[in-house]
């Protein structure tokens, strides 16, 4: 049994897009003209939104959905509470 067996901690998954990345970083350096293109900061943002767009399919998002769920009625209980109790 190995280490990580005997702790519990899993093997990071590598996913094709995560191996390739260390490579486009050296592609994407913005210099000071860059950093104002607008074309590249749309580029730039629907990547961040189609990369966010993938892991969340996958399963990787870091809230669940039922703490989302339960934190917005625990909002709304709270207005309720203060529009007619207080």
């Amino acid at each position: 049994m190995t280490e990580r067996e005997r702790t519990g901690e899993r093997e990071p998954r590598v996913e094709p897009e995560q191996a390739a990345e260390p490579a486009r970083a050296n592609e994407r350096r913005p210099g000071t003209l860059s950093a104002l293109d607008p074309v590249a900061a749309y580029e730039r943002r629907t990547t961040r939104i189609r990369e966010e767009i993938a892991r969340n399919r996958r399963g990787d998002y870091k809230v669940p959905t039922w703490v989302l769920a339960l934190a917005l009625a625990g909002v709304i209980g709270l207005w309720i509470v203060v529009l007619f109790v207080l």
